[in-house]
């Protein structure tokens, strides 16, 4: 079990009375929550919650009416979303656009470059990343030849590739089967055991956020219904009653 928010490991996001609103839709209301250094947060609501708009929030595609994002210690709020980047803070897409006219390793080589490097580093290190998720006999591959599951290993590795310090993952399990899954939870748990990343991970599947999960947050209406470990948020009543009744599955906010 990793070190959770406020211990002396340090904390990695700090998200700090945050709120948007679209044209007087209210999107997110006051959200505050922290993520330790090395922990991983589940992230779970109905649809319409405000999860997506929370993450794009943290990573400057949206800059928030109220509150603040603190990122390792620095108030990142309202930066771009390439600066967030640049300092290790990578988040990967619920719908997967890969460069359709490059291979898979080009792909991946062009989000290392975020990174500065010589050339043997850079395709080194694409090469290492694309073996690691295991695309590496697609390697050479257009982009474009990928199933579902091959895309959704291409977004974490075009991710993984800018060496993030924080990793947000929105439905990275979401089209795939459960044999599918799997190798993709393995690889998350190892890059917290092995590399100390801290994760936080939009998803419907309640076995994954069960087994993958420090702890757990709820949103909903764009507010935190409920935080804590998956055990206590999944029996909270009205977690029950605003979430869990649902049948999951569907596109977020």
């Amino acid at each position: 079990m990793s070190p959770t928010a406020g211990t002396a490991a340090g904390t990695a996001l700090d998200v700090a009375g945050v709120g948007k609103d679209f044209r007087g839709l209210r999107a997110l209301s006051d959200v505050d929550f922290r993520v330790g250094e090395g922990e991983i947060l589940g992230i779970i609501g109905p649809n319409g919650a405000g999860k997506t708009t929370l993450f794009n929030v943290i990573c400057g595609a949206l800059r928030p009416d109220a509150g603040r994002v603190v990122f390792g210690g620095r108030d990142i709020t309202g930066a771009s979303p390439d600066r967030i980047a640049r300092a290790g803070m990578v988040r990967t897409f619920q719908l997967m656009r890969p460069f359709g006219s490059m291979s898979v390793l080009e792909n991946v080589s062009l989000a290392a470059q975020h990174r500065r490097q010589s050339r043997h580093g850079l395709r080194k290190r694409s090469l290492d990343v694309v073996e690691r998720v295991g695309l590496g006999e697609w390697a050479h591959c257009g982009a474009t030849e990928l199933p579902t599951a091959g895309l959704k290993r291409l977004e974490l590795a075009r991710a993984l590739a800018m060496r993030p310090k924080v990793l947000l993952l929105d439905e990275v399990l979401a089209g795939l089967v459960p044999a599918e899954r799997e190798p993709v939870l393995d690889l998350l748990a190892a890059l917290r055991e092995e590399d100390g990343t801290t994760l936080l991970f939009i998803e419907h599947i309640m076995a994954a956020v069960m087994r993958l999960s420090d702890r757990v947050l709820v949103l909903d209406q764009g507010r935190v219904l409920a935080a804590g470990s998956a055990e206590e948020v999944t029996s909270d009543p009205r977690v029950i009653e605003a979430y869990l009744g649902e049948e999951p599955g569907g596109d977020d906010d």
